[in-house]
């Protein structure tokens, strides 16, 4: 191979590499805005429809007190459970549901961030202390599904559990003529 074969040859592949090296730096620069376009404009906090609660006095008036956690089955067939996440349990700890009926979960944190994962489900929400979570579900089986926390709360996390019982429509229709909120709680 003669020295102007070998310097054409240099050329070529100096060539290439720079084509390669501006389509990746294309790549780059495309994923970046992409990437800053989703967390701008898609995903800015807070949302458009945003309820706030006050923590430190959730268990004392309002939506989210006592008596008002867990199942109640509304006049128009569909069944809304109000929940609590706070260190380190869900309350009501076991929540009762119908299967095929659409199902409103609300819930708020009264300290940190918590989160409900509904194994087997895409359920998934945060619990955010001062903001209300709502989220929609169905069940199309009965049975039990656990419901951990998935977002690290602190110390004594990995204890944090709940559990949602799937039951026949006509038995939960049952036990809601009884009035009152549901649950499964010491069941």
């Amino acid at each position: 191979m003669s020295t102007g074969q070998a310097h054409g040859s240099v050329e070529v592949a100096a060539r290439v590499e720079r084509r390669w090296a501006t389509i990746a730096v294309i790549i780059i620069v495309g994923m970046a805005l992409l990437a800053a376009f989703a967390g701008i404009h898609r995903a800015t906090m807070p949302q458009p429809r945003v309820e706030t609660t006050d923590p430190s006095r959730i268990h004392l008036s309002g939506e989210f007190v006592e008596s008002n956690l867990g199942s109640v089955l509304e006049a128009n067939g569909n069944v809304t459970v109000r929940a609590i996440g706070q260190q380190y349990s869900f309350t009501p700890a076991c929540i009762v549901v119908p299967v095929d009926t659409p199902i409103t979960l609300r819930a708020t944190s009264a300290d940190v961030v918590h989160g409900i994962l509904v194994q087997g489900t895409n359920v998934n929400t945060m619990l955010v202390p001062g903001y209300i979570s709502e989220q929609l579900m169905r069940f199309t089986k009965t049975g039990d599904y656990l419901m951990p926390c998935q977002e690290f709360c602190s110390f004594g996390h990995e204890g944090m559990w709940g559990k949602i019982k799937v039951i026949d429509k006509t038995d939960f229709a049952n036990r809601a003529k009884a009035g009152g909120r549901l649950s499964c709680v010491g069941q």
